[in-house]
């Protein structure tokens, strides 16, 4: 029995002429295989790890960072002074021209309403003159029989006549003698005569009447012609 584990001792023995640390690896060596462990290598330190994990050789891709994007290119941008100066300016000139347009329209408005309203009040006043024109005749007619020489209606048929042609601007026409014009006379009997030279009223069988030029009534007349 002594004699079998002699050389188990013997190979626990350091060899004679090895150092420590050679002595020492060996050791951790047996320990290792009686274990049944294989020594352990850094994978660091072993080419042939690297190429198990690289077999072609091929060095691994890179991945490309993205552009760092610009914080100022998203910003609009900041108008210069002289473009405000000059934006300032048309848009001055713009409002000028606008109220000036304004203004232009404001005047054409007040133009158009004072014809306008002067316009209604001729036409008023035309429609109540055409009304009256009718008391005129009897008034006249009355005049003309004698009827209104004196007294206080002769005084009121007056006054009403003057306030017409003062206030209004009524007025009577139409005379024996005037020359016939169709535009102001109304011809209801006609002759001839070799006593005119043209177309002459010789009686007025109604008068008319006018306010300015515009002519509320024609004078109902009649006329002689030259022979």
């Amino acid at each position: 029995m002594s004699e079998v584990n002699e050389p188990q001792e013997r190979a626990d023995q350091p060899a004679p002429g090895v150092s420590d640390a050679e002595n020492a690896k060996a050791e951790e060596s047996a320990a290792q295989r009686e274990a049944g462990q294989a020594p352990e290598e850094s994978s660091a330190d072993s080419p042939q790890a690297d190429q198990d994990s690289n077999p072609q050789g091929e060095q691994e891709p890179k991945l490309e960072e993205a552009p760092k994007k610009d914080a100022d290119a998203d910003k609009p941008k900041e108008p210069s002074p002289d473009e405000i100066i000059g934006k300032l300016g048309d848009d001055l000139a713009r409002a000028k021209a606008d109220l000036y347009n304004l203004n232009n329209e404001y005047q054409s408005y007040v133009r158009r309403s004072k014809a306008d309203i002067l316009a209604h009040k001729s036409a008023g006043q035309i429609d109540v003159l055409e009304a009256l024109l009718s008391v005129l005749d009897d008034i006249q007619g009355a005049r003309t029989a004698g009827d209104l020489t004196d007294g206080p209606f002769a005084a009121i048929a007056q006054k009403l006549e003057d306030t017409l042609q003062n206030r209004f601007g009524l007025e009577r026409y139409g005379a024996e003698g005037d020359h016939f014009d169709p535009k102001l006379h109304e011809a209801l009997m006609a002759n001839e005569s070799d006593e005119v030279d043209e177309p002459t009223v010789t009686q007025v069988l109604q008068p008319g009447y006018k306010v300015g030029e515009r002519v509320l009534r024609a004078t109902k007349v009649m006329v002689s012609n030259p022979a």
